[in-house]
């Protein structure tokens, strides 16, 4: 009966992704009377987002709306974070999913304030934005299966107690994963074309000093810190195993990208040849 349940569980959070992935086709979810509260309410919020992007995705949005569409995908991203762990968990008492909420969303708060305030262009498109390159929506796609997959064994390594990690390693790994959002603003600094999708824009100058003077992709290895850390933040070697798969796709997001940057974005070339590390210096 346990085991009928959990597999229960598990396809309802798979509903929650595909509701986020696919607002336009989640009717179903918020029609059902077998669907949890919890879950009608994240389904309506993305049902919401995707109407208020979709509507302003060609022009530039107001403040107004940015606030808007900003708070909800938080909020979205908030209950399905806590579902993913807290439900496979089956209990609240895991204070390491409550320290991981807090280190994910509270500079992620922060930082939507900062942009909103300083580049709110940089903040609309990394709102609304979505891949157009096949491969790069392959990508994208693992790396959802990853962190759904990766959240549930944490949040199931918890509740049948498959690790013992110590207090101060998932302490440490706050850190690590704190050093990984820094440098990642700092990229949000240095980069003002730095969209979610693998694109030239219009008028797009090359960025070559700061951390891009180090190495080529630096947003990515702030990533790699901090997504290799969730795991360890959360308590889970066995997690590990699952985020472990991050590296090789990123490794396949830069090679489609930098094929993409120096076909269109004029210096790229002589750009590669100055900085010859992409993610890591002198190791890759």
């Amino acid at each position: 009966m346990r085991r009928i349940r959990l597999i229960g569980r598990i396809r309802q959070i798979g509903e929650i992704y595909a509701a986020y992935r696919r607002p336009q086709n989640i009717e179903f979810i918020l029609l059902s009377k077998k669907t949890p509260i919890f879950l009608r309410m994240c389904s309506f919020c993305c049902i919401f987002v995707h109407d208020l992007t979709q509507k302003h995705s060609k022009q530039h949005m107001k403040k107004g709306q940015l606030i808007i569409s900003g708070l909800c995908k938080l909020l979205c991203g908030i209950a399905m974070i806590g579902l993913l762990l807290f439900w496979p968990a089956g209990t609240w008492h895991y204070w390491q999913a409550w320290l991981f909420i807090a280190l994910l969303f509270v500079p992620m708060l922060s930082m939507g304030i900062w942009l909103l305030i300083s580049t709110p262009e940089l903040l609309a498109k990394r709102l609304n934005n979505k891949e157009k390159e096949q491969t790069q929506k392959h990508v994208v796609a693992l790396s959802g299966l990853m962190f759904i997959v990766g959240f549930v064994v944490c949040g199931l390594s918890h509740r049948f107690a498959w690790d013992s990690l110590p207090s101060w390693v998932s302490i440490l790994g706050s850190v690590t994963f704190l050093i990984g959002y820094a440098l990642y603003a700092e990229v949000l600094r240095e980069n003002a074309y730095l969209s979610r999708t693998i694109e030239v824009q219009e008028n797009q100058q090359l960025i070559d000093t700061g951390l891009y003077g180090i190495v080529r992709h630096p947003m990515y290895t702030a990533t790699l810190l901090m997504f290799l850390s969730m795991p360890i933040v959360l308590g889970s070697t066995w997690a590990l195993l699952v985020f472990g798969v991050y590296p090789v796709l990123i490794v396949r997001r830069i090679h489609n990208e930098e094929h993409i940057l120096a076909a269109g974005l004029p210096g790229y070339t002589e750009y590669q040849q100055r900085v010859r590390w992409r993610l890591i210096p002198d190791i890759w």
